[in-house]
């Protein structure tokens, strides 16, 4: 058999309501609108008698030890659920930026699933898929059929593809390594304790792309604060999207430190990703699409 690829897709928190810190487990609650951009990482599946994993790319050096990486733990946590699982070589072009707040390593791993569904014929609703996907890591389920939706709860509630309108924007992540948990902790929620704040609003299915910009302004990201107190850089790069023509609206992602803004169209986000290059060439500059 040929080998098999997918595009492990940026993750983007359009939104991200913090609803409370659980009493039971003690994590976050959370509620948010996930969308995938047309940008990601590049994953390939040669077929073969063991699991190995090959890490290439401009980030592959941030992206930890290979033993470790999450396209192996999830691929072996769905061997260890399908007796004589068909398994193979992978290969991963690691292009995101790594602890950016887009899911990289949890886009990995769910394209990592999603191959393997493909090379031993299970949907991805199998539920040693889904269970696979839910021990890789909380962002792993929503990234397992990269298509706009909520994601509630602590990642474990996926509801199902809204359909929204593709959506013009440009992503920059100013080289800052932002790990989630001193962002949580900067939020300073006890166990228990809720976070007061007004109700996510309804994401209808469907929207074109002027209704999913009058659904999510008045929403949030409840980290956005908490993360400029740990990397104060992302403030800049929030003030270098409202800067550009065209920007609706701008807006940081998970715990950061990547930042989106939604333009008015394809044409105005590429020449804002022109001119924060120049002036940041540093920094990751892409211009895409969110849907």
């Amino acid at each position: 058999m040929t080998a098999l690829t997918t595009l492990a897709p940026a993750k983007i928190n359009l939104t991200l309501h913090v609803l409370g810190r659980r009493a039971g487990d003690g994590y976050h609650a959370l509620e948010s609108l996930v969308a995938f951009a047309g940008v990601g990482d590049t994953l390939v599946l040669e077929p073969a008698e063991r699991l190995t994993l090959d890490v290439s790319g401009p980030t592959a050096g941030t992206a930890g030890p290979t033993d470790d990486n999450l396209v192996l733990r999830a691929a072996r946590h769905l061997a260890a659920g399908v007796p004589s699982l068909r398994v193979g070589a992978f290969s991963l072009d690691k292009r995101l930026p790594v602890a950016a707040g887009i899911g990289g390593g949890s886009s990995d791993a769910a394209a990592a699933l999603r191959l393997l569904a493909e090379l031993n014929d299970l949907p991805l609703d199998h539920p040693a898929i889904v269970a696979a996907s839910r021990s890789a890591g909380a962002d792993v389920p929503v990234c397992l059929d990269p298509r706009a939706r909520m994601m509630r709860g602590a990642g474990e509630e996926i509801g199902t593809a809204l359909g929204l309108a593709p959506l013009p924007a440009l992503l920059i992540n100013p080289g800052v390594a932002v790990a989630t948990p001193p962002v949580f902790k900067a939020l300073g929620l006890a166990v228990g304790e809720t976070l007061p704040g007004a109700k996510h609003p309804v994401i209808a299915r469907g929207l074109d792309a002027e209704g999913v910009l009058a659904a999510i302004t008045p929403a949030r990201n409840d980290l956005e604060a908490p993360a400029l107190t740990v990397a104060p850089m992302i403030g800049d790069a929030l003030a270098a999207l409202r800067d550009q023509p065209g920007c609706r609206l701008a807006r940081m992602s998970g715990s950061g430190a990547t930042v989106f803004a939604i333009f008015s169209d394809e044409a105005a986000a590429t020449r804002a990703a022109d001119k924060v290059r120049s002036a940041r060439p540093s920094w990751w500059v892409e211009p895409t699409t969110l849907s």
